[in-house]
């Protein structure tokens, strides 16, 4: 099974880490990873984990495992003619997941995967579409004291966080005080075996 990883932060890298040293790993092949440029205009920043305090180490660290493992990675804009011609002729994923990344996917992405393209999205077991869809979904988990959150997985399409779900993982507790930036630390190494532990029942 041929993945591409779209993430960053510390959904992006607990999922690469999966995919890469986890259970998972030999039966899969991690072809390419599109990670966040903090510094480029088109992530929305402003709308986005990136607008909180965090270190040089937060921003790179997909980065950095990627290149640690020799993957093929990519910072630029995802809808251009350099990264569609990447990412259909060399990448050629069969699935492809999204964990914290900053820009929108187009049909011509979501649509090339013939097993899917997912995204990780927290909310809560409110129904689907979530009330907590949008670009900074743990903020909204705040702002209304839910005392749990969960991790939906959901196919990509072309709404904001409404396609398919596919699953919801446990609860995770709020603790007192926490943060958005908290809160990814705490529920990212959880999303990660959530989502392998779906991706595995795609192969069997």
């Amino acid at each position: 099974m041929r993945i591409a990883v779209f993430g960053s932060f510390y959904r992006g890298f607990h999922v690469l880490s999966e995919l890469l040293k986890g259970p998972i790993a030999p039966r899969v092949q991690v072809v390419g990873v599109a990670t966040d440029d903090v510094g480029a205009p088109f992530i929305s920043r402003e709308r986005r984990v990136w607008a909180y305090p965090h270190t040089q180490q937060e921003e790179t660290m997909v980065e950095e495992l990627a290149l640690a493992h020799g993957l093929d990675l990519y910072k630029g804009r995802v809808k251009t003619a350099e990264f569609y011609r990447r990412y259909e002729e060399q990448w050629r994923p069969d699935i492809c997941i999204a964990a914290t990344f900053g820009q929108r996917i187009d049909a011509r992405l979501f649509q090339f995967p013939a097993r899917g393209f997912y995204n990780l999205h927290p909310c809560i077991d409110d129904g689907w579409p979530s009330h907590y869809a949008g670009p900074n979904p743990f903020q909204a988990l705040l702002d209304s004291r839910s005392d749990h959150v969960a991790i939906a997985m959901h196919a990509v399409d072309d709404g904001f966080d409404t396609g398919r779900l596919v699953g919801l993982s446990e609860k995770i507790y709020v603790p007192p005080g926490a943060s958005v930036v908290d809160l990814h630390k705490i529920s990212s190494p959880l999303a990660a075996k959530f989502f392998a532990h779906e991706l595995s029942k795609m192969l069997t």
